[in-house]
């Protein structure tokens, strides 16, 4: 099967971080190969010439392969830390009594500095505290003017700077932190596709974004507090797209909430036609081991069922031992999923009905047409993008070919369920140029042979940003 093939035959994208594991020319293109739509590149570490350089890679193999190549980057966002202990570390004793103040000396047995005095602000007495990714929880038990009184729930040792969080609240600390702001800069200056926005708890904290990225890139916000999931409506209205972030989602919500808010906010961000990624977690066994678990296949397999846009490999493929092979797992677990009966049913009893608009009206039609003549694929044609992620939105079990001569939103749509993104420069002219057009990049890209039909939407007259109001049937000559 060829690269074209791999990536246009699977319809679930697959997103790969790039880190120590993948940095270099060559590993960067074997992730390609092996079925990586959407490189990310991850703030939280690393130098802004470390990721200037990775994407100079990336951008030069889109260049050699004339495939378009999204790229996100993923802002840190305010992270949560308590001080350092005289000893590096400390034990804990389940029930026992432990102090959180502002005092800056170094920690012990007893108590350990939180430098951060609006969460003190914040607690109340049976607040709960997590810490170490939840390793260890606590419950304020006495609070005064610098400090909360804990009682240990869970957990045996705690050690310098340790993450921490603060459920069931909104923390009154910015989305975008002083980092995030000169991060967010350095990668709208290098010309990134998608900006992952991290520790979201607000709407407006993704409309302060959005005013901030002011249009150069697409903005993913990740849903990682609790108090989003309160404002999901507003969130995914003023959002690009959705990541489900498990990890630190996970920490603060039970976890067995956690498998139906993942199904939950598939649904609704699918019906309102925008991408949703499942990430954290996915094949993490793969980071030391050549094969993942049968419970992180079926995790996998579960994301596509649910109807995921992209799946994300974090750490697997940026310090891991075996990143080629891990995407290589996770696009066979995608291909099998997809061909099963069952997901198709899946796809079929939630799939969205026509919206009152005439754009969507004309994508639904043409993927029911699709549908009555067994077309090979479908073709839109799009100068924003929005066309395609309509079509997206129906989850066909066809290729959407997706024409489009502005090169931002091709890469912008490497992330959008089954959408085979081609930049094309010519002048397409009336309707019957586009469909030409189609076909030839149909059999140039081994989505379709000669002869068979496909189904084609667009905007007419060509070229101007509008709303989708014509569809085509025509035949790959």
């Amino acid at each position: 099967m060829s690269v074209q093939q791999i990536h246009w035959s699977r319809r679930t994208k697959i997103i790969a971080t790039l880190g120590p594991a993948s940095q270099d020319k060559k590993t960067i293109s074997a992730l390609f190969e092996a079925g990586v739509d959407i490189f990310r590149l991850n703030f939280s570490h690393g130098t802004h010439e470390y990721h200037k350089a990775a994407f100079d890679k990336i951008r030069s193999l889109e260049k050699k392969t004339g495939r378009p190549i999204g790229i996100m980057a993923d802002l840190q966002g305010p992270k949560l830390r308590i001080g350092e202990f005289e000893a590096g570390e400390i034990l804990l004793t389940e029930g026992q009594s432990f102090r959180f103040d502002l005092d800056t000396a170094l920690g012990n047995e007893q108590r350990v500095n939180l430098p951060h005095p609006e969460i003190i602000d914040i607690l109340e007495k049976d607040s709960l505290l997590f810490l170490d990714d939840g390793n260890v929880r606590a419950r304020v038990i006495l609070k005064g003017k610098d400090f909360v009184e804990v009682e240990i729930r869970a957990g045996k040792k705690l050690s310098n700077r340790k993450g921490l969080n603060v459920p069931e609240v909104i923390i009154p600390i910015p989305a975008l932190s002083n980092k995030d702001r000169v991060d967010l800069n350095a990668a709208l200056e290098m010309g990134v596709d998608w900006i992952a926005q991290s520790f979201v708890q607000t709407a407006d904290d993704v409309k302060e974004a959005k005013k901030l990225i002011n249009g150069r890139a697409s903005l993913m916000v990740k849903l990682e507090k609790p108090s989003a999931l309160q404002q999901l409506d507003e969130i995914i209205e003023q959002a690009d797209g959705i990541m489900i972030a498990r990890g630190d989602l996970g920490v603060e919500i039970p976890p067995e909430h956690v498998p139906a808010v993942q199904k939950n906010v598939i649904r609704k961000v699918r019906e309102n036609g925008k991408p949703v990624i499942v990430a954290t977690q996915m094949l993490e066994s793969m980071i030391e081991n050549s094969r993942p678990t049968r419970a992180e296949a079926s995790d996998v397999a579960t994301a596509v069922y649910d109807g995921a846009d992209g799946i994300m490999l974090s750490a697997e493929t940026a310090i891991g031992d075996y990143p080629i092979k891990a995407v290589t797992i996770m696009d066979r677990i995608c291909r099998r999923t997809e061909e099963d009966d069952i997901y198709e049913q899946m796809m079929d009893n939630v799939r969205p009905e026509a919206a009152f608009d005439p754009s969507d009206a004309i994508t639904t039609a043409a993927y029911y047409v699709s549908q009555d003549i067994g077309a090979s694929f479908i073709v839109t044609y799009t100068m924003s993008g929005s066309t395609a992620m309509r079509m997206a939105r129906q989850r066909p079990n066809v290729p959407i070919l997706c024409l489009t001569p502005n090169i931002s939103v091709a890469r912008s749509l490497s992330i959008s369920y089954g959408v085979h993104a081609v930049h094309v420069t010519e002048n397409v002219g009336d309707f019957t140029g586009p469909a030409r057009s189609a076909a030839k990049i149909a059999l140039e890209h081994k989505i379709a042979e000669s002869g068979q039909t496909f189904v084609m939407t667009a905007g007419v007259p060509f070229g101007e940003t509008g709303s989708t109001n014509t569809l085509r049937i025509a035949t790959v000559d």
